[in-house]
């Protein structure tokens, strides 16, 4: 197996792709000459051409509009959005087209695209370039949320998303970009099935963490801190959070009786709040025996200086003290 980057595993899912299917191609701002901002689609535009590369206008409502229309007549687009955050620019095309058309047609029409972007802070990037916007997407009946948390999932998580036949946000966070690990390269799945499949990163009994994407990594430092050595904590990836694997999480908050969950985005209408709500409205609820918390970043836009992006996003240390708190006292 060999040894990669999250960006450059998932760049070879990406040419599996372009490899099986002619009608595959990439579409976004800078993803041909320039390689894409953060490296990922480096080289692709010298091995396929201008015709599968293309680099479009500064406009993300054009891309997104090019690939549900070459989506719904035979295409299988992936579109990248430079940064998550100028997805508010397409949600039209992405929500009340790409979202809909399935079901306004009667199912005679699918869209089978995905639309990459770059998410998350951490970079000192300020409010503009650093939001989770996740939650919006999870709302949307018709979309499915993936956020892979390193190269592995990322790259088997891609690969189930192309061959999926509805709209995917595939939201990958830019500091996982440079993660390295070994890679599994595995052949192009015949289903989507992997997709609304968390997995259990550690297992542990005493109570359960449940986070997504890079908050993952920040959980798994958290966990192996010498101040926990004591305390056996359950981890849970999501990977997708539209649609959700509930019957995983209760099944572990069933085990543990303590629910943590971890997020860099805001807390409000969130999926941590999802998290919560399916928990405490199913029969899991008569398992707890302290009430269930949610960390999340902060309400507020994302500044540029290191130390008050630092006091936005929740830290290692914030989730130890978060897991002592509750085991201790529960």
């Amino acid at each position: 197996m060999p040894e990669m980057t999250t960006g450059q595993a998932i760049k070879s899912a990406i040419s599996l792709c372009l490899d099986n299917y002619e009608e595959a191609f990439l579409a976004g701002e800078d993803i041909g000459i320039y390689g894409g901002a953060f490296g990922v689609t480096d080289g692709l535009l010298e091995k396929y051409g201008e015709d599968r590369i293309k680099d479009t206008p500064i406009s993300e409502d054009a891309i997104a509009g090019l690939g549900v229309g070459a989506a719904i007549t035979g295409a299988r687009p992936i579109v990248e959005m430079q940064f998550s955050d100028f997805i508010a620019n397409a949600m039209d095309p992405i929500v009340n087209q790409a979202a809909k058309l399935h079901f306004m047609y009667g199912g005679t029409i699918d869209v089978p695209i995905v639309v990459r972007g770059a998410s998350g802070g951490g970079t000192g990037a300020a409010a503009q370039h650093s939001q989770s916007l996740e939650s919006w997407f999870c709302h949307v009946p018709g979309l499915k949320v993936v956020t892979p948390s390193g190269p592995q999932n990322a790259y088997d998580l891609l690969l189930a998303s192309f061959v999926d036949r509805n709209p995917i946000i595939f939201m990958e966070h830019k500091l996982i970009y440079k993660i390295k690990e070994d890679v599994q390269l595995n052949t192009i799945p015949k289903t989507s099935e992997l997709l609304g499949k968390g997995n259990i990163v550690r297992e542990g009994s005493d109570i359960t963490v449940v986070s997504y994407s890079n908050m993952v990594n920040t959980a798994k430092e958290a966990i192996s801190d010498k101040k926990l050595e004591k305390y056996s904590v359950e981890l849970i990836d999501l990977l997708t959070l539209s649609p959700l694997d509930v019957d995983l999480i209760i099944s572990s908050v069933e085990k543990t009786g303590k629910l943590l969950v971890c997020q860099e985005a805001v807390g409000d209408s969130s999926v941590g709040t999802t998290v919560i709500s399916k928990v405490v409205s199913s029969d899991a609820f008569t398992k707890l025996n302290t009430q269930p918390r949610l960390l999340s970043g902060l309400h507020s836009p994302m500044p540029s200086a290191k130390h008050l992006e630092n006091k936005v996003i929740p830290q290692k240390e914030d989730i130890i003290n978060s897991i002592i708190k509750m085991v201790e006292n529960g």
